[in-house]
């Protein structure tokens, strides 16, 4: 028979986690729900810094982390009266009221609906058009050593340096990894793209044999540094959230020092608890170093100068005016013979 709902106070709230016995991993991680709420409580100064007042699209594993997941913009009803929320609009002309979540009670709210993943957008509730994050994501593509990850990522941190910029890193909980830029929200999302697109385009000119800013899969090598991730719409993990691999892996920060030896598969629901009772947050002063996107806009404009056109989107935004074809080169290549 079933578990009973357990009920949680947290903060003054009580949350009802309902079947908490109810198996989330199975295959090499053995986790129920409640193991998942659990281990978010232990990492949850860190869990809700990652996410804190920014609003949430809910990646729900309602059937645990083998099964497929489905996206819900918009915020659940009935939902708690001490749940905050924000209405977004996204480039398609629609709004959704999305969760904002800044209370240890709000995050075990979302995990008991099955967020094991926690995936906030770049903005604060305060302001939503600013975001006040450039986010770096790693990608290795197959069968790419996570040597070449480690590599790529120490050249960010050196032109983020240069930059005048600080970089918190951390494992995606995958194969890559993230570098996230605290920035002042003065920039647009169409502007903090932009410096995106410099960054990798800048990373691959030091780094050509391993890194990559090519959209297209068929010209990619190495580790691909995807800047649409800083579109507007798009959302990536957060720190400490639990990704849906068999050994429940987890998206960890780290310090500068750890890049060169760590191991991502170190780095679970089972272990997390434990590093961060021993060393605490890596990233606890993350909202300290708050940096300036001119440098890399004038990089940008650089690039524009020398002929450099805008680099492709995600196929649901709306081509821009100096955008090449959106459509892969081979593609492209059959289409002019055909022609």
């Amino acid at each position: 028979m079933p578990k009973a709902a357990e009920i949680l106070t947290i903060d003054g709230h009580e949350v009802r986690i309902t079947n908490p016995d109810k198996p989330y991993f199975s295959r090499q991680a053995r986790l129920s729900k409640l193991d998942i709420v659990n281990y978010y409580l232990s990492v949850a100064a860190g869990a809700v810094q990652g996410i804190r007042e920014r609003p949430l699209v809910l990646k729900r594993f309602v059937n645990g982390a083998e099964a497929e997941p489905f996206y819900q913009k918009r915020a659940p009803a009935p939902r708690p009266e001490w749940l905050e929320t924000v209405t977004l609009s996204f480039p398609s002309g629609r709004t959704a009221e999305e969760i904002t979540v800044s209370s240890v009670a709000g995050l075990a709210w979302v995990v008991n609906l099955g967020c094991i993943e926690l995936h906030p957008h770049a903005v604060r509730a305060n302001d939503l058009d600013h975001p006040d994050e450039l986010r770096i994501d790693l990608d290795p593509g197959p069968g790419v050593p996570f040597d070449d990850v480690r590599r790529v990522a120490l050249e960010v941190k050196a032109l983020l340096d240069e930059l005048g910029l600080r970089g918190w890193v951390k494992t995606s909980g995958s194969r890559g990894i993230h570098v996230n830029v605290r920035i002042a929200p003065q920039w647009t999302f169409q502007e903090v793209r932009r410096a995106a697109l410099a960054f990798s385009r800048e990373i691959e000119r030091r780094a050509p044999a391993i890194a990559t800013s090519k959209w297209w899969k068929e010209e990619r090598h190495g580790v691909f540094l995807d800047y649409n991730q800083n579109a507007k719409d798009r959302t990536t993990c957060s720190a400490y959230s639990v990704r849906p691999l068999p050994d429940a892996r987890v998206s960890a920060p780290l310090s500068w020092d750890e890049v060169l030896t760590c191991n991502p598969a170190d780095f679970t629901v089972l272990t997390l608890p434990a590093r961060f009772a021993r060393i605490g947050d890596p990233h606890a002063t993350m909202d300290e170093s708050v940096g300036s996107l001119e440098p890399l806009l004038a990089i940008a404009a650089r690039d524009e100068s020398s002929g450099l056109g805008d680099a492709p989107w995600p196929p649901h935004f709306r081509k821009t005016a100096d955008e090449g074809p959106r459509v892969a080169p081979s593609r492209a290549r059959r289409k002019k013979k055909d022609d």
